[in-house]
């Protein structure tokens, strides 16, 4: 017990600190990552609580990155990575290469040698993927664009790690001159095959062995295991175990077994990567920072503003909007978790003393601490509108009898009513919003546009028996109707319709039903009015009835003769309600039809034909 005491009061004081600094300044607003930060330097360099292996701390910490790759490979298919191509080997290839190019002859112009300027400028090109993903995670973004392109950004820098390490060995001054290992690159090659094969064919059978068991901590201990053996693997191959973490977990996202990796390992997750950031900030060194002051204050934000300027004018050159742009440079200025690993190598490897990595690693930490600041001026400085969620298109276990497209309010009454009745329905609808929203209430909707042929077809368009098209906008509604018409003709079209003048429109498109978005409803609220007015429950229902049956065959009139043809049957009346309340009085006679009387509903009253 003497020997482990001052080891579980460590723990007590990482955990208990943790605590109250992250729920205080998730409180204030700067979250969750800054908290722990804040925390590691008041236990540490402040304070002094903790005299423990700080560097054993920062080590088991980094066990919090791995796991977190590991359930972002999990939400990511083999083809949303190729999806995402341009921007991880576009993007991302181009913010390494210039942002490092840019730090590496300022780094020349401050006096270090070519190969210290080497190191120093891709180093602090790199960002951190831990305390991004993180504040991605807490604002809920890791899925709009912003997210997925930081994400390319950060996966591509995650890959760069290999080629910087093997640089080292290239600078080195008693290196004796590197050579490529052909041994080291087999061991590489083979690692990524044993990987990927392990994942295809061992993964799941693996898994549902154990499931079949049912035993949960076991399923728990080899999720752990399957995540940590596939980061060592990596590690010993050359790459970093992040890397070997992601590249599981994506292999295991077609796994009918993910949403139980996720969750067993998901606790784990958020305490090892909280106490990688409280790591962080106990490994600060003030001393370093007294003595170099000046320095730190005057390279930490133009490094961040050469970043942030870097990657903005990218994002732009890569099609990104204005906004989007400014959410991915306020976020990723930062140095990364990688440049502590890269710095403290180049001093093993003599290319620069241990001043300069301390000098380093305070500003990479002290660009970690001023994220969130700067994530805060980008969304002050960037245009208000909201961001469209970007999910996954997965259409496994579509094709319905009835394929609806748009999940809009008018949607949502006609899908209650399909499923009441047992029908199998197929709901796609392109708005990330309204598909997280319609899982709150147990609806399954696909996502995609129905103005997509693909999308179409991976639905089951050819399968259903009619589809529904419930879109909102006019324009919409109007492209999706030609694009089936036209390559689907055969389909039995049924539109949700804007006005009677939409109404007509599709019908000349040949859609085979239409209905306007507030007929019925308005019908219904008029007879109800009626009904509250005092009228009989069978008189109101039979003048809407016959409201409706005019509305019919005047629409009926238009579409042969045109819109301005049947107005005079707006106002033919065939149900004459008696009046609410008797008179006091008779009225005068008139030489005209009674008030409230057409001379048509007189007419057909009377038996004669209706003019």
């Amino acid at each position: 017990m003497e020997e482990t005491g001052p080891l579980f009061i460590d723990a007590l004081l990482l955990l208990s600190s943790g605590v109250v600094a992250g729920v205080v300044f998730k409180r204030i607003g700067l979250g969750t990552v800054l908290g722990y930060l804040f925390a590691g330097l008041v236990l540490g360099p402040e304070l002094r609580l903790i005299n423990g292996d700080k560097g054993g701390f920062l080590h088991l910490g980094e066990l919090g990155v791995v796991l977190l790759l590991f359930i972002i490979g999990l939400e990511l298919r083999l083809s949303r990575l190729w999806a995402l191509r341009r921007q991880i080997f576009g993007l991302g290839l181009a913010q390494v290469l210039i942002t490092g190019l840019i730090l590496t002859g300022g780094a020349m112009a401050l006096g270090q040698s070519t190969p210290a300027s080497l190191i120093i400028g891709f180093g602090l090109a790199l960002s951190s993927t831990a305390f991004a993903l993180q504040m991605l995670e807490e604002k809920g973004e890791t899925n709009t664009r912003h997210g997925q392109a930081a994400f390319s950004v950060l996966l591509f820098q995650d890959l760069a790690v290999v080629p910087l390490l093997a640089m080292l060995k290239l600078l080195a001054p008693f290196s004796g001159g590197a050579t490529l290992d052909p041994v080291q690159i087999a061991l590489s090659l083979s690692a990524i095959v044993a990987l990927i094969l392990a994942g295809r064919f061992l993964l799941n059978p693996l898994f549902r062995l154990i499931a079949g068991a049912g035993a949960r901590e076991v399923m728990i201990a080899t999720a752990l295991l399957v995540v940590l053996g596939a980061a060592m693997l990596m590690e010993v191959a050359g790459f970093s175990m992040a890397m070997g973490a992601f590249i599981a977990g994506v292999l295991l996202a077609e796994s009918s077994y993910r949403h139980e990796l996720e969750a067993s390992i998901e606790p784990f997750r958020g305490v090892l990567l909280g106490l990688f950031f409280i790591a962080v900030g106990l490994s600060i060194d003030l001393d370093a920072l007294r003595h170099n002051w000046l320095a730190l204050i005057l390279l930490t934000p133009l490094m961040m503003v050469v970043k942030a300027v870097v990657l903005y004018a990218l994002s732009r050159g890569f099609g990104a909007s204005r906004t989007v742009a400014l959410r991915i440079a306020a976020l990723l200025p930062q140095g990364g978790e990688f440049g502590f690993v890269l710095f403290t190598s180049a001093v093993s490897s003599f290319i620069f003393d241990q001043a300069m990595a301390s000098l380093l690693v305070a500003i990479v930490t002290l660009s970690m601490a001023l994220t969130p600041l700067s994530s805060l001026v980008g969304r002050l400085l960037e245009e208000r509108q909201d961001e469209e969620e970007v999910i996954d298109e997965d259409f496994e276990g579509a094709g319905g009898e009835v394929l609806m497209i748009g999940f809009s309010r008018f949607g949502q009454m006609v899908a209650q009513v399909l499923l009441s009745s047992g029908i199998d329905v197929t709901m796609i609808d392109s708005s990330a919003s309204q598909i997280r929203t319609a899982e709150t209430f147990g609806f399954r909707v696909y996502f995609g546009s129905g103005l997509r042929r693909d999308v179409l077809e991976a639905a089951g368009i050819r399968r259903a028996k009619i589809v529904a098209v419930c879109t909102n906008q006019r324009e919409v509604t109007n492209q999706i109707v030609e694009l089936i018409r036209s390559d689907f003709p055969d389909v039995k079209l049924f539109v949700r319709s804007y006005d009677r003048v939409h109404s007509l429109s599709l019908r000349a498109q040949g859609v085979d039903y239409e209905m306007r978005e507030t007929v019925e409803s308005a019908l219904s609220f008029g007879g109800a009015v009626l009904t509250a007015l005092g009228a009989e429950a069978e008189l109101a229902e039979a003048i809407v009835a016959d409201v409706r049956r005019r509305d019919q065959e005047r629409l009926d009139l238009q579409e042969v003769e045109g819109i301005y043809a049947g107005n005079d049957m707006m106002t033919t009346r065939v149900v004459r309600p008696e009046p609410l309340t008797k008179p006091k009085q008779a009225p005068a006679r008139q030489d005209g039809p009674p008030e409230g009387r057409t001379r048509s509903a007189d007419a057909e009253a009377s038996g004669q034909p209706r003019p």
